[in-house]
């Protein structure tokens, strides 16, 4: 129940923001210089973007000199419109960041959160692409398409991922207000299958307002040797460059264009949007990060987890009487852990918290850039610490290939883990860390990544600084928010308001609430304006409403990838949690207070029918593995001649659960020829065809814990030979094995019968290559990149047969059960 004194504070608040909202309007269109002359600006009302051409204000006669010249004002945002620096970490939860009371350092944070505010109840939607989704547009993640990651897409539109033309991000609408708009690091927006040079391009960033963009394509990517784009162009920058990290190349890259755009424009606003991959799997810090943690983590995720947790009381960043939520059953305790054991996980912690340390010093040498071109002062700051909570895709034990852990190989032996200790997240690993610390990580809360029900998965540190503006400087903010209110906070800094059309097409209304409240010190206590949100993910489902909060509970954890028996969507149990009372999710209250859970409840039906989240789905590899719109779908036949590289594996023939034949027809010059004739995958999974040292090889990479061979006996003389590779699967089902001939000029020369294959994933980030390898080798034994092919290649085919599996969703389910049991 509200007080009058509520009443009359919250009616005061109304009149100033009408006042507010008034003053923009009427000083929105800004004219500067003389109408007409190269030197003229003008500010607009941003209704309709772009803006309607100006009518000629010149003189046009029969001759020039009677004629009178008149060019349209240049459009600019409105006076005093800050930079903006919008920043954003990958897959970090609550108690990472030193911040916020974790026991890594980040001073770039940390020097945000000095030159501003730090927010407590700050949250995403639990997975990658949606959180990105809705942080750009302002809209909830199944508003804009995105109720899951791109590459489990399906045909519903929430959950399509694609962001309609009815939906414009803020890059669209601040650049068509006169902002430079940049965009560095992940690009986990675009269509899985719209990667390739065939476009479209309309969702990639260019394509959503982004004048220029540095980065890679999906949600993770090699650091060492990244799937790169510089706007729509595939670049290797680290080719001739030992050491190259993508965390600091992405760095340098920003810095530079800020440098540049200051150069030539130094009164143009930039919008920079830079979302390193840190610390999303693979783990890859250069090493002098990692062993800057040596022996920092001995103590084992149970005594972390104390630890954080008495931080982050001693920093205020929880309340005092929040309660630390149970260890859960499903994890062992740190004192259980043999010797060896613990070696490994305090090595895969070491290295986590590097790659987190690492990322914050690029962070920070990027808004020290910002302040040596003297912009500071006039430059918006955001800070989130993690697109949702630590992930648990590590499995129970880590990883040093976190492709084994896609392919539900869930549990590696320890004698096989221990060969890469030395080498954990270096190039020749693919690392993530176990689940036990990724739950410590996420210290107070229970869970992890990819569960929204609970703040394990969503709630994320954040920070904003606006040197001037924000007086309280230091201070904390405690109003319930989450990533669609950041839009509609730019917008309201900005003076600029949410057009009404885009290129003609009437726009969605924003979903979020602005936070610019939250600046003035007079409003440090204020209650939130965001007064309802939902959460869905998986079908694990919450709703906040005034301060509660009702949440399922997860039926499976997150870290068995979606392979384990899952109840129908309609029974799972739901919780209940007073959250003006229980920070943490503590004291569950279903059992005591039924009718407001079955209020909320009914409320989160209703929010799912507005914002296009049904139908709900608890399915996860058979989404994966769900067909859509690609350039390969009813194809069997593909043939290619010459070099080709970058191919992405969605436009490339997948040779899963198969059988398939690759044949070459290739000429050997005088003197010989070796080199890559085809290739799909690299050094962490993935097949290659080859000549080494003029024999024809093929090597199938079972994600880099077994390699099979198939060699030829003798090298290929000069002239004309057709190389095939034919291989007959043993399906029906996943990851079966099969029998392998490898033939030249139609003669059996190798044969070899494998036990399995790679069930879902092949790659994630490397690519299908003809004539040459510019990523990873299949097996750095046998080349090193790029081995381009030294013959001719006049053609290659591969031939598919059907996939050999059961269609519908609920056998393809079982499937995947029983390969994983088995």
């Amino acid at each position: 129940m509200k007080t009058l004194t509520h009443i009359l504070f919250s009616s005061i608040e109304i009149c100033a923001l009408f006042a507010v909202a008034a003053t923009i309007q009427a000083e929105q269109i800004q004219t500067t210089g003389t109408p007409g002359a190269p030197s003229a600006t003008t500010t607009i009302d941003g209704k309709q973007l772009p803006p309607p051409e100006p009518k000629f204000g010149g003189v046009i006669k029969d001759s020039a000199v009677d004629s009178k010249p008149w060019w349209p004002p240049r459009v600019v945002p409105p006076k005093g419109a800050p930079n903006i620096l919008l920043i954003m970490t990958d897959d970090q939860g609550y108690g990472v960041s030193g911040t916020f009371g974790g026991v890594i350092p980040t001073p770039a944070m940390d020097r945000v959160a000095k030159m501003g505010l730090r927010y407590t109840q700050f949250h995403s939607t639990a997975l990658c692409s949606p959180t990105r989704a809705a942080l750009i547009t302002g809209r909830n993640h199944h508003s804009v398409g995105f109720g899951i990651i791109s590459e489990q897409s399906t045909g519903y539109p929430g959950y399509d991922s694609i962001i309609g033309v009815d939906n414009a991000t803020i890059g669209t609408i601040l650049k068509e207000n006169g902002y430079a708009t940049s965009w560095f690091g992940k690009n986990h927006n675009t269509p899985s299958y719209q990667y390739s040079t065939a476009g479209p391009f309309d969702q990639w960033p260019l394509g959503m307002g982004f004048e220029y963009f540095y980065g890679f394509m999906g949600g993770e990517t090699d650091q060492w040797t990244p799937y790169l784009f510089q706007n729509t162009t595939q670049i290797f920058p680290w080719i001739g460059k030992p050491g190259y990290n993508l965390t600091t190349d992405m760095a340098d890259e920003a810095i530079k264009y800020m440098r540049s755009l200051n150069a030539a424009a130094p009164d143009k606003p930039f919008f920079v949007y830079y979302v390193p991959g840190g610390t999303h799997s693979p783990h890859q810090p250069k090493m002098q990060w990692r062993d800057k943690f040596k022996g920092k983590f001995d103590m084992g995720w149970n005594k972390l987890r104390d630890q954080i947790f008495a931080n982050q009381k001693k920093l205020g960043v929880i309340p005092q009487n929040t309660q630390l939520t149970p260890w859960p059953d499903e994890l062992p305790k740190w004192d259980t852990l043999s010797a060896e054991q613990k070696k490994l996980y305090a090595r895969e912690a070491e290295n986590f918290a590097g790659y987190v340390a690492y990322t914050d010093n690029e962070i920070g040498r990027v808004i020290q850039a910002v302040e040596d071109l003297g912009k500071l002062d006039n430059t918006l700051i955001i800070y989130i610490s993690g697109d949702n909570g630590t992930s648990a895709e590590g499995t129970t034990e880590g990883t040093f290939n976190q492709m084994t852990a896609y392919n539900a190989i869930l549990n590696l032996p320890m004698e096989v883990q221990m060969k890469a200790y030395d080498a954990w997240g270096d190039e020749m690993t693919y690392p993530h860390m176990s689940v036990a610390w990724s739950w410590a990580f996420d210290t107070p809360f229970k869970w992890t990544k990819q569960v929204a029900s609970h703040f394990g998965g969503t709630r994320q540190g954040m920070c904003i600084a606006w040197p001037g503006h924000i007086k309280d400087v230091g201070g904390i903010r405690t109003q319930f928010h989450h990533m669609i209110d950041i839009v509609p906070t730019l917008l309201e800094v900005c003076g600029i308001q949410q057009p009404d059309i885009v290129d003609g097409i009437k726009q969605k209304p924003i979903e979020g609430v602005s936070m610019a409240y939250t600046f003035d010190s007079a409003n440090a206590k204020a209650p939130t304006k965001h007064n309802t949100q939902y959460f869905e993910m998986f079908a694990n489902r919450g709703i906040y409403h005034d301060g509660w909060y009702a949440c399922t509970t997860p039926p499976v954890p997150p870290w068995m990838l979606g392979t384990a028996k899952l109840p129908p969507v309609n029974d799972y149990k739901w919780e209940l949690y007073n959250l003006s009372e229980d920070y943490s999710q503590y004291n569950d209250l279903a059992a005591k207070d039924p009718d407001r859970l079955k209020e909320l409840q009914a409320l989160f039906m209703t929010e799912a029918g507005k914002y296009q989240v049904l139908p709900l789905d608890n399915s996860v590899l058979p989404r994966l593995l769900a067909a859509r719109p690609s350039a390969t779908a009813g194809r069997d036949v593909f043939t290619y001649s010459g070099e080709l590289a970058g191919l992405p594996p969605s436009d490339a023939p997948s040779v899963l659960n198969r059988s398939f034949t690759i044949t070459a027809d290739i000429e050997i010059p005088p003197g010989g020829a070796e080199g890559v004739i085809n290739t799909l995958g690299g050094r962490f999974g993935g097949y290659g065809l080859y000549l080494l040292k003029g024999k024809p090889v093929f090597t199938y990479n079972m994600v880099d814990l077994e390699r099979f061979r198939w060699e030829g006996p003798q090298a290929l003389t000069p002239g004309k030979h057709s190389v095939v590779f034919d291989f007959t699967y043993d399906g029906p089902g996943f990851g079966k094995g099969g029998t392998g001939l490898l033939k030249m000029d139609g003669k059996e020369v190798a044969r070899k019968q494998i036990p399995h294959t790679i069930p879902f994933l092949m790659t994630i980030d490397e690519t299908f290559d003809v004539g040459v390898d510019l990523r990873t080798p299949v097996d750095d034994k046998d080349y090193k990149v790029p081995f381009r092919f030294t013959g001719t290649l006049d053609k290659l085919t591969i031939k598919l047969a059907p996939e050999q599996l059961v269609a519908e969703d609920q056998k393809a389910r079982a499937e995947v059960i029983a390969c994983v049991n088995n």
